[in-house]
């Protein structure tokens, strides 16, 4: 198989796991398939320790709906998958009906580029369960890695300063789709360009790259090698000092950039990508002053991540842009954002009536929230957001201006006096997208504002403030009255 041959985009209805689709054939031979049900993404914890997370693949949802149909060679590769206690697995009737299937869900999601936090829906699904079902596996593939990735970015972002990251970690992402998907989300959270060319035509975004160790290796000596690169590439000429020893690439880049200013062109920058960063950075910016070059940038890489640069800028190091590559692609030191897709109500076929469901666990922390949620951002005469507020309209008191915290019922958030707005937005109306999304440019702004707006300490690397996340308390009540219900009896309470 080549890979051409698996990235079709009708391929996603097959990019899951083998779960979703046995129960999927449970609820059609049960009569279950029209049922309707919600479910709800969301994360338990921030990422890295942090104080908020980046939401981030939410403009992709309605190509992932509109494209998710069983074609005849996928249908014919599920009729021959085996039982591994006999027989095939599949049903053909099952499969038949499987054939004409369209995704006819509605869907409500987080902007792209806003900020989230735990607990809350960052997606809210609602559908026939079979529907729903079938999309949990490709959905959470699409958010989970793209949310983590954004926040990753908006942390080294932050630490820069303000000065261009540019993301280096194509060769060393998660294949091709993942190296994609690093390049789209980090540009949303705030990185100026990419070396993913692929990814540059896809999206749009800004590449960059100029040369690697290699080029030097193969002259002569560096400065040949860096005298034709300035003959081959004027107009975008960085040098890399770090092949053999820095301080004679310091030499030779000036030579070279003299000679550029001597034929009317400017040595753009020099790129340092090993050693103490710090200290060759100030010898670097020394010795270019000093040679009548101050407009020569210096640029680093090296396994780069926020507290490495937030490092480099307590010391002084004098940089300018930023090549991250393996920590950022690889979203070092956390490989996932935990994120999960629960239950939170179920309506019969033809019934008008919801029916919240819980579910509960021996770890406090995994109980979830029932009802048709959505959320209220409160925000301060300013702007920043202030608190979230998670509430479910059926069951709404009206009063909003207390919120309980989802751990522990005795803490309240008090909200009177600030202006809220819903935060999810429909994205999807009974298969077919609601909107155009969002261009990549304008979630890349609203995830700059988005985090001008929050206040310093939930963006601190360093025990960051807790983000207050509640409930309304009529839907407070509602969870606490399903626990209760769930632990004296079995199944779904109905009240």
């Amino acid at each position: 198989m080549s890979l051409t041959d698996r990235t079709k985009a009708s391929d996603v209805s097959l990019n899951t796991d083998l779960y979703e689709l046995t129960m999927a054939q449970g609820f059609w031979e049960s009569g279950l398939a029209e049922d309707r049900a919600c479910f709800n993404v969301f994360f338990r914890e921030n990422p890295f320790g942090g104080g908020y997370a980046v939401a981030c693949g939410m403009g992709q949802i309605a190509d992932l709906v509109e494209n998710f149909v069983f074609e005849r060679e996928d249908i014919d590769y599920l009729a021959g998958i085996d039982a591994p206690g006999g027989g095939r697995m599949f049903k053909p009737e099952f499969l038949d009906f499987l054939s004409t299937f369209r995704m006819d869900v509605t869907i409500h999601a987080v902007p792209e580029g806003d900020l989230v936090f735990p607990r809350e829906p960052m997606v809210r699904v609602e559908g026939p369960i079979i529907a729903c079902q079938l999309l949990e596996t490709a959905l959470l593939n699409l958010v989970n890695f793209q949310t983590l990735v954004a926040t990753k970015t908006a942390r080294i972002v932050h630490a820069a300063q303000g000065h261009p990251v540019s993301d280096f970690g194509l060769r060393r992402a998660q294949g091709p789709d993942g190296g994609l998907a690093v390049a789209r989300a980090s540009y949303i959270a705030g990185a100026s360009s990419t070396s993913n060319v692929l990814a540059g035509k896809i999206y749009g975004i800004p590449v960059f790259g100029t040369h690697a160790h290699s080029w030097v290796m193969a002259f002569p000596s560096e400065l040949e090698a860096f005298r034709a690169f300035a003959k081959s590439s004027p107009k975008n000429c960085v040098l890399l000092l770090d092949t053999y020893d820095v301080h004679q690439g310091i030499r030779n880049a000036i030579t070279v950039a003299k000679e550029m200013e001597a034929a009317g062109e400017r040595l753009a920058a020099i790129r340092i990508d090993s050693g103490d960063l710090a200290r060759l950075s100030k010898e670097t910016r020394k010795a270019f002053d000093e040679a009548g070059l101050p407009y020569v940038k210096i640029s680093v890489s090296n396994d780069l991540e926020e507290y490495t640069i937030q490092s480099l800028f307590a010391q002084g190091a004098p940089i300018d842009s930023f090549g991250v590559g393996t920590k950022l692609a690889t979203c070092d030191p956390q490989p996932s954002l935990g994120g999960v897709y629960k239950l939170s109500a179920m309506r019969p076929a033809g019934s008008g009536e919801w029916v919240p469901t819980i579910k509960l666990s021996e770890q406090m922390y995994k109980r979830t929230i029932p009802g048709i949620q959505h959320v209220l951002r409160f925000c301060d005469p300013a702007g920043s957001p202030a608190g979230d507020m998670i509430l479910d309209d059926a069951y709404d008191t009206g009063d909003h201006s207390l919120s309980v915290d989802i751990l522990d019922p005795v803490t309240t958030y008090d909200m009177s006096g600030l202006e809220a707005h819903e935060l999810l937005e429909c994205v999807v109306v009974d298969g077919a997208r609601a909107k155009e999304p969002d261009s990549i440019e304008v979630a890349k702004e609203r995830c700059r504002e988005s985090l001008m707006r929050l206040d310093p300490s939930y963006k601190r690397f360093l025990n960051p403030q807790a983000y207050p996340v509640g409930m309304e308390r009529g839907l407070a009540d509602l969870r606490q009255r399903l626990a209760r219900a769930e632990h004296a009896g079995s199944g779904r309470a109905r009240l």
